[in-house]
């Protein structure tokens, strides 16, 4: 938890908001590839690819 909070004041004291959407879209791509590659679902989420 302490990373994020970290995370938060880097954003908040040097205004660099741009960076968020990007590490949210990694850590998103990152959930579907693990996810992806050890469930039931992963023939429907290659479809998508």
């Amino acid at each position: 938890m302490e990373f994020l909070k970290d995370l938060w004041a880097f954003f908040k004291e040097r205004k660099k908001w741009w960076l968020a959407p990007i590490i949210i879209i990694l850590l998103l791509l990152g959930v579907i590839i693990i996810f992806g590659g050890s469930s039931a679902i992963a023939p429907f989420i290659y479809t998508l690819f």
